[in-house]
């Protein structure tokens, strides 16, 4: 079972983390993690933290000489702007912001000053996930399991529908694109939106769909509760800083449709069967279907605005304005990478779990005789039974 711990603070000395479970022979590279990270440092809607940190990570166990060993993964991400913290006499934050979480932190935790909830809750602490979340992405690369990110909207802009058969084709048009959109006009519209939200000094926010191409038939459960893949995910999303829903395939819009119209027919072509649509998203009864999986968080707009808000100074017990802290007006289009690491643990733990295995020879000779969707991979029984339980 895979397992991660992440520590750090926004302004502390660096982020830590530990992954454990990773098989052994799997090649990792810092420098292929590092260019994952560069993709959560996007410009387009970010605040002045992104001018400041260059993240690349130290490993410091769990992978020699490029592999995984099988034993706990240990990472570190130096964060730059300690150095202008570090000798700074701060004054203390007495102020809950609507929408952090520093009115509750401060409670559950009997703070006297707010700045120790918002130093942890920051996301900050994602950019150690989304470096924990890259082995397992790059791990699933090496098993041809390929995920892709992308901003969906922005506001109440959409990217649109897209076609998934060529995801190479759509990282190119992505690499050109400053929101993250593989969609042109969709990058223009995403674009006016943040410039919009900017003047007004205020912050928006947008979805993130990710889609995972190459799963075989099965990861998950729909015996226990707690192995179900859709409900893995979207806990694992839910947890990201900002998010307020999570959908899988077309879910959102599943209440609006007929039976007919949004379950997706399965069709035998050439002794494979395929679906006529993916309106599931590649999962029915908390399993994957082998069809594309399509995940999408939704995030609220950032906490902190330049215009203020009305609270409370929870010191002087007066009604007063919320504070600037400096962030993002939009962090829609950095988000991407998390969400792709996020849900490249969810995948792997379910096909760790499907296929066994200690190292990429014995998890690899497992998945290729995994039973797909050849209509000869069944073989069912067509006589009467009893359900007989023996009583």
């Amino acid at each position: 079972m895979i397992k991660y711990l992440t520590a750090g603070e926004s302004h502390g000395p660096e982020l830590t983390g530990i992954i454990e479970g990773i098989p052994a022979g799997f090649e990792i590279r810092k420098d292929q993690i590092d260019k994952i990270l560069t993709k959560r440092q996007l410009k387009t809607g970010a605040g002045g933290r992104m001018n400041v940190e260059k993240d690349e990570v130290l490993i410091t166990a769990g992978i020699v000489n490029g592999l995984t060993t099988g034993g706990p993964i240990a990472i570190t991400i130096r964060n730059k702007d300690w150095e202008n913290w570090k000798d700074k006499d701060i004054d203390p934050y007495l102020v809950p912001r609507p929408g952090h979480a520093d009115f509750a932190g401060t409670v559950k935790y009997n703070h006297s000053d707010i700045r120790h909830v918002l130093e942890r809750a920051s996301a900050r602490e994602t950019a150690m996930r989304t470096a924990l979340g890259s082995i397992c992405l790059l791990i699933l690369r090496d098993l041809e399991i390929n995920l892709f990110g992308y901003v969906a909207s922005i506001g109440s802009k959409s990217c649109g529908d897209l076609d998934f058969s060529d995801l190479e084709k759509l990282r190119n048009v992505q690499e050109s694109s400053s929101t993250m959109c593989p969609n042109k006009e969709s990058d223009i519209e995403f674009q006016n939106e943040i410039k919009i939200a900017r003047k007004k000094k205020d912050t928006l926010g947008g979805s993130i769909s990710v889609v995972a191409k190459g799963l075989p038939v099965g990861l998950g459960s729909y015996v226990h509760y707690d192995r179900k893949i859709d409900g893995r995910i979207a806990s694992a999303f839910m947890s990201v800083q900002s998010v307020k829903a999570v959908s899988i395939g077309n879910g959102l819009d599943a209440y609006k449709s007929f039976g007919t119209e949004f379950h997706d027919e399965i069709i035998l072509e050439n002794k494979e069967l395929v679906r006529s649509t993916n309106n599931s998203g590649g999962i029915e009864g908390g399993m994957t279907t082998g069809e594309d999986l399509i995940a999408t968080a939704y995030l609220k707009p950032i906490s902190t605005t330049l215009t203020p808000l009305q609270s409370v100074d929870l010191s002087t017990k007066e009604q007063v304005e919320t504070v600037y802290e400096r962030s993002d007006t939009c962090s829609v289009p950095r988000a991407v990478p998390i969400f792709e690491s996020i849900l490249a643990i969810e995948i792997l733990k379910c096909l760790l779990e499907k296929t066994g295995g200690d190292n990429k020879k014995e998890i690899s000779a497992s998945k290729e005789s995994l039973p797909g969707k050849s209509i000869d991979d069944f073989d069912m029984e067509t006589e009467k039974w009893n359900l007989d339980y023996d009583i």
